[in-house]
């Protein structure tokens, strides 16, 4: 006997891909026609080096879904050390930079591009920075893929051509090393303007989750989403602040929490409703042994919180059905998205991961305060509606923070995982 079945839509997995968040003053960009074609590259070690590998997923991408693979040339080290000087590039030659010949209202060593979140009159001097950023970029992408080999060659090839493409893609980055992506360019030459080069100006970029997930403890439907604003008060004084916590406040169930012990009391139970967890606080790295180091943030006490005590706090509870803990967490914290080399003790970031969190979005080097406060503002606000990805949201910020204000520094902010996840109420 046949029967109908009664089918309830909860969500619609696609809705976030067919458009763009609004502008501050309400309108909105034209809408994407489609989805944005997937892409996965991987990035491992083999028994004599690195491979790299990528998987295009959309016919306009690629005819079919094929794999395509190379051994790489350059050494895990040589790749890192070379990420880590972009990083600091960018560290020494925007956040640090100071003032040697002041204009009206500037002052000799200030940092002019650090001390205000539109440089619009400033754009001169970030359009020429901008254009050695994107230069410097394009070169650790090169150094990745240089090599006389003929598959790398052809991976080479297949790659560059994709990423400077006119389609957006959503791109996975799967390694255990976590390069600087968003910060990673095609070529200038080839583009419109320097900006345009940035792959997180042009994609949505994602640092790839890896392992199998897991089901967690369910919390049902809710009116609401719950948040928690962890917190040093001593960056009560930054503009635009307590705009976030009363944005907070005003549209969801907000717990705030301003010492070390509260949190780590929170992560000890092992049910933590929280769709999003928001982090206003510094971030440091303390010594752990010779030549080792490992990520903590503190909130207004001395607590430091990092990877491993957050390891201890949820050892008896991860990957079972009774617990959850999957919070969509900005980490707004210097340094934060910065991840340990492997075999190392895993930061901060890395192991809210580990633990089930949906998504981690955080600053990869230090982070002027005015500007991680107008970040926090601009993203929360939309991610609170539901309606956009963690992933669009992102790379809008790139360009709106670009276009607007002339600022490069939403390319700093790196997302690992979540790229697909947004706010969804029923669980």
């Amino acid at each position: 006997m046949t029967q109908d079945l009664a089918v309830e839509v909860l969500q619609n997995p696609s809705h976030g891909f067919t458009g763009v968040p609004p502008t501050r003053d309400g309108s909105r960009t034209a809408a994407i026609d489609e989805a944005p074609a997937e892409l996965r590259v991987r990035l491992l070690q083999t028994g004599t080096g690195l491979s790299i590998l990528a998987i295009p997923r959309g016919a306009s991408v690629c005819h079919a879904a094929d794999w395509h693979e190379a051994p790489l040339e350059v050494s895990a080290d040589e790749l890192q050390d070379r990420a880590d000087r972009l990083l600091a590039i960018w560290r020494d030659q925007v956040v640090l930079r100071q003032t040697t010949h002041p204009g009206s209202g500037q002052r000799v060593g200030g940092r002019a591009l650090a001390e205000s979140v539109d440089l619009t009159e400033l754009r001169e001097q970030t359009d020429t920075l901008v254009a050695k950023l994107a230069d410097e970029g394009f070169d650790l992408l090169h150094v990745m893929l240089d090599g006389s080999g003929y598959d790398l060659g052809r991976f080479r090839e297949f790659l560059l051509a994709t990423l400077a493409g006119g389609q957006q893609l959503r791109i996975s980055f799967d390694s255990e090393w976590q390069l600087p992506w968003p910060m990673l360019a095609v070529d200038p030459a080839e583009c419109d303007s320097p900006w345009e080069a940035f792959l997180g100006h042009r994609h949505q970029i994602e640092q790839a989750r890896t392992g199998y997930p897991w089901d967690h403890a369910p919390l049902g439907r809710r009116e609401r989403a719950t948040v928690s604003l962890n917190k040093d008060t001593t960056l009560d004084h930054v503009a635009r602040a307590h705009e976030v916590q009363k944005l907070l406040e005003e549209r969801s169930l907000l717990t705030v929490r301003t010492r070390g012990s509260e949190l780590l009391a929170a992560l000890s139970r092992p049910v933590l409703k929280e769709d999003v967890m928001y982090f206003w606080c510094h971030g440091r790295f303390v010594n752990t042994g010779t030549a080792s180091q490992v990520l903590a943030v503190q909130l207004s006490d001395t607590e430091d919180i990092d990877g491993p005590v957050l390891r201890r706090k949820r050892r008896s509870f991860i990957r079972s059905p009774h617990s959850r803990f999957k919070p969509f967490v900005l980490l707004n914290a210097c340094h934060s998205a910065k991840a340990a080399s492997p075999a190392r003790l895993k930061y901060l970031g890395q192991e809210l991961i580990d633990q089930g969190a949906d998504g981690v979005l955080a600053p990869q080097i230090e982070i002027p305060e005015e500007f991680a406060a107008e970040y926090a503002y601009a993203f929360l606000d939309l991610y609170l509606t539901g309606a956009h990805t963690a992933g669009a949201i992102g790379q809008w910020l790139v360009r709106r923070f670009a276009q607007d204000f002339h600022n490069p520094l939403a390319l700093v902010y790196s997302l690992n995982s979540g790229i697909n996840t947004r706010l969804n109420l029923v669980s």
